[in-house]
């Protein structure tokens, strides 16, 4: 994938022009410069780490042949900077017996160009949004009666159960479809939708990789209150895991909409070399909102997350899981029995060096992404802060 997007690059022949690759890999903009360069030939140095990239290939592997999983993937990410340190999608191939394969779609890279509702891992989008407007706060309390009826429809929590008074930060420890509403509900159709649109949902990351599509966000457009609702907690929207990834980075890095990327540099025959640079992140929220969701998912995993039992001492790491019915080919309604599992978290919480994001799709005798894709989440958190001698902040 990466050498099919960067071919045009590597292998154009021009004895006195090059093409500047900043505009022309990240903005599509040609600009010819002068130069003494006789070749456009070379090597293209990637932000991916082996041991990293290893480390999750075998891990998913092993996930997703225990559950027996359909498919999955998942993404190492430097949330501040867009780098990918890893990426991995599955079912894949032996490229020694590709000519066998029988199902075109393990060719393709899911991670850009699969889309997935990708239920309760958006709550926390939904609740950066209602602190960055100023609409709730983390002990900001509504009644929660377990169901909301908008537009002649039922929405209830996961397990139909109301709980009462409850604050913003419950909603997400017990991951609360009517307090994501309810969130929606005090920013107004607009509001949502403008932080929604504003994440990077429904457009392309950027990503330097081909075949990159757009998720489904037409929901975002509708009158009708419901649309937005269930958008609230991951349901009838569709997001590619990259961009899924992308936003969810925002939440983490102090509010800004990175463009993920794999690329680092171009590294001519002769020596040279040109550093590809991505855009300049946007400000999408402010610094404060970012902290203080940072806190709010940190608790998840300190106080709920398999009940606070897999949380470290020395380190602080944020994260969420998500729980969503599968859509029906057809378009008309949802499975009950068919779900996509997903799992985000980024540590330390308050200045993080990576952002982890795994999904599994239909996993067989397993109910909720806490108990599939947890452990798998902390094997490979635990992994990284080896790995990298992380510094432990508590």
């Amino acid at each position: 994938g990466l050498e099919r997007f960067y071919e045009d690059v590597l292998s154009r022949n021009d004895i006195s022009l090059y093409t500047n690759f900043f505009t022309e890999v990240f903005s599509n903009i040609s600009s010819t410069l002068l130069s003494a360069t006789n070749t456009r030939k070379g090597d293209i140095a990637t932000s991916i780490e082996p041991a990293v990239q290893g480390f999750l290939e075998n891990r998913l592997a092993e996930v997703i042949k225990d559950f027996n999983a359909k498919a999955g993937g998942g993404v190492v990410i430097d949330p501040k900077s867009g780098e990918i340190f890893a990426m991995a999608s599955f079912p894949t191939f032996n490229p020694n017996t590709f000519n066998k394969e029988n199902d075109q779609k393990v060719f393709g890279n899911a991670i850009v160009e699969s889309v997935y509702e990708m239920g309760s891992i958006i709550k926390p989008l939904t609740v950066a949004a209602g602190l960055d407007a100023g609409v709730i706060r983390a002990d900001s309390t509504y009644d929660d009666k377990g169901y909301v009826i908008l537009n002649k429809s039922r929405i209830e929590n996961y397990d139909g159960r109301g709980r009462g008074v409850v604050s913003m930060q419950e909603v997400l420890s017990q991951s609360l479809n009517t307090g994501a509403v309810y969130v929606m509900q005090k920013l107004g159709k607009k509001r949502f939708r403008d932080y929604m649109l504003g994440y990077g949902i429904g457009r392309e990351s950027g990503i330097d990789l081909p075949n990159e599509v757009t998720g489904i966000v037409g929901n975002l457009q509708s009158p009708r209150e419901i649309e937005y609702a269930t958008a609230s907690f991951g349901q009838g929207i569709a997001m590619t895991p990259i961009e899924t990834v992308r936003a969810l980075s925002v939440i983490a890095n102090g509010g800004k909409l990175v463009t993920p990327h794999i690329g680092t540099r171009i590294i001519y025959n002769d020596g040279l070399y040109q550093n590809l640079v991505p855009p300049e992140p946007t400000q999408v929220l402010k610094k404060e909102s970012s902290e203080e969701i940072s806190r709010m998912l940190t608790k998840v995993v300190d106080e709920a997350l398999l009940g606070g039992t897999v949380a470290l001492p020395n380190y602080s790491i944020a994260a969420k899981t998500g729980t969503a019915q599968m859509a029906r080919e057809n378009g008309r309604g949802y499975y009950d029995n068919k779900f996509l599992h997903s799992f985000f978290g980024y540590f330390p919480s308050y200045d993080p060096r990576f952002l982890v994001f795994l999904y599994i799709v239909d996993p067989k005798e397993v109910r909720y992404a806490s108990h599939s894709l947890t452990r798998p989440f902390m094997d490979i958190t635990k992994f990284l802060i080896n790995y990298y001698e992380i510094e432990p902040d508590r």
